[in-house]
């Protein structure tokens, strides 16, 4: 038969065991400890009021940016050109103001529309239907502005005014927004009229009304538009010329700008409205094929901030 340890041996076993635990013991109190430290140091950080107010003063606040909305008078139906002007509008840098762009029909009659328009809302969020029948020139001008201050003042909380610009645009038509802030700048933001006076030789826009193509008004003027018996008892007509009619009985608008000829008419074919494309361009109209499209936007470079990558070759 073996013997077993010796006493004084097990002994030994037993100290260095004891202490070999308290000091395992020992770690992760002091690791917890550690870990507890940093997890309120990284609490402190996100939530600390000093790290908010590091930030640049340019990123606190946009309460001086223009606030512009444009409504472009479209159909329904015309999915594809929606779509194009979504790239158009979407891949502009602006500074200084907050441009939305909204596409405006009257009420849907098919109902194939009801399901693509409702993806289309859920997606981009960017289209008005109004109570109307669609039409060009007996009211949806009409309709398209009296309706946005009930849509746009939701009460007490809501910025006011909701924009300080509101613009009636074409579908065809092509607006440049770093040129059309630009020229907004040194305007009033109360009873302004703003775009391209016609007739086509006309300079003075006292005197006429300014072009279908894209017309701008301060606010204050789409609230009376809303509020005045005036339009109500005209809405047959040249949309256009109708709504300078408005603004003429009613004798608002006191503050003008003529656009022309930073806005005019596409160069082909040549007419009193037209002007070859150069740089301070506002805005053309006219645009209504793909090819006067594409060598629009070829004359103002809109692709120069194309970044280069493995994914894409385009020369």
């Amino acid at each position: 038969m073996k013997n077993g340890p010796k006493p004084e041996t097990g002994k030994k076993i037993v100290i260095v065991s004891s202490v070999f635990i308290a000091f395992l013991i020992t770690i992760a109190f002091v690791n917890e400890i550690q870990f507890d430290s940093l997890s309120t140091i990284s609490k402190c950080t996100i939530h600390s009021p000093s790290s908010q107010n590091s930030l640049p003063p340019a990123m606190k606040s946009s309460e001086n940016d223009i606030r512009i909305l444009i409504g472009i008078l479209t159909r329904a139906d015309n999915h594809e050109r929606r779509h194009f002007l979504r790239l158009i509008y979407g891949t502009q840098t602006v500074t200084g103001a907050k441009i939305d762009v909204k596409f405006v029909f009257c009420n849907l009659t098919k109902e194939d529309q009801k399901i693509l328009l409702a993806l289309e809302i859920m997606l981009h969020n960017d289209i008005i239907i109004m109570n109307c029948k669609e039409n060009m020139d007996n009211g949806k001008t009409y309709t398209y502005f009296s309706s946005l201050p009930d849509m746009l003042n939701n009460g007490s909380g809501s910025i006011n005014p909701p924009y300080h610009y509101v613009i009636k645009a074409d579908d065809d038509t092509y607006f440049r927004l770093p040129k059309l802030v630009e020229t907004l700048i040194p305007l009033s933001r109360e009873d302004l009229y703003y775009g391209y006076v016609v007739p086509c030789p006309s300079m003075d826009p006292f005197v006429h009304y300014m072009s279908g193509m894209g017309y701008l008004v301060s606010w204050d003027i789409v609230e009376w538009i809303k509020d005045s018996d005036i339009p109500k008892r005209h809405m047959t007509g040249p949309e256009d010329k109708v709504f300078g009619d408005w603004l003429r009985e009613g004798r608002r608008a006191k503050n003008r700008y003529n656009a022309k000829w930073s806005m005019y008419d596409y160069p082909e074919p040549a007419t009193r409205c037209t002007h070859e494309l150069w740089p301070d361009t506002v805005a053309v109209h006219r645009l209504k094929t793909r090819e006067k499209w594409v060598r629009t936007l070829e004359f103002f470079n809109v692709t120069r901030d194309l970044k280069h990558s493995k994914m894409y070759h385009i020369h």
